[in-house]
């Protein structure tokens, strides 16, 4: 289980559905909820490690393509909505999986379904893409806290995919997500 000064973090109340009965924080979908909501928390203080988990759409293809299946620890966070270069920026937390279950995830604001955008995305050097990761990487590194992120992957991020596909899916994410925490306590 957490130490009292690690924070669990999701974007979204339904990521978070197993996890009742533990204390966590729901920052909202999106990078503003995100920035918004965990620096309030950091700034009252008392957290030393954020541990975020989620899902993620997966957008490359090739034998190395993150599986359904498996929790992802992501080693590298980069914006692919933004038009301007944005670093890439690496959590700080000690990497704990091994490396063929580590990935590096592009962030924006939109629910990536749409086959152009997945190639994009994939181009940017990502194999999974969410809405919060590069905020919760960039608040975390503003505020000196350690950051590790873990992602389970939900879908493709490719025109099969819907919202109504991911709203039936998140529930038993959010299981496989537990069953992981619960491993790792």
């Amino acid at each position: 289980m957490p130490q009292p000064s690690t924070l669990l973090v999701f974007a979204h109340r339904d990521e978070a559905s197993a996890f009742s009965d533990v204390p966590h924080l729901v920052t909202g979908v999106g990078k503003v909820n995100a920035a918004v909501a965990l620096a309030g928390a950091l700034a009252a203080g008392g957290v030393e490690r954020v541990v975020v988990l989620g899902t993620a759409g997966v957008v490359s293809d090739g034998p190395e393509r993150p599986s359904l299946e498996d929790v992802y620890q992501i080693t590298g966070a980069v914006q692919h909505d933004f038009s301007l270069p944005s670093p890439e920026l690496r959590p700080s937390g000690a990497a704990i999986l091994p490396p063929e279950r580590t990935a590096v995830i592009a962030t924006g604001d939109v629910f990536v379904k749409n086959d152009a955008q997945r190639g994009h995305i994939a181009g940017l050097g990502a194999s999974l893409v969410d809405m919060e990761a590069y905020a919760y990487a960039s608040v975390c590194e503003r505020f000196e806290v350690t950051l590790q992120m873990f992602k389970v992957p939900s879908d493709f991020a490719d025109s099969a995919t819907t919202d109504e596909e991911w709203d039936t899916i998140v529930f038993r994410k959010s299981e496989q997500l537990r069953a992981f925490w619960d491993r790792l306590g």
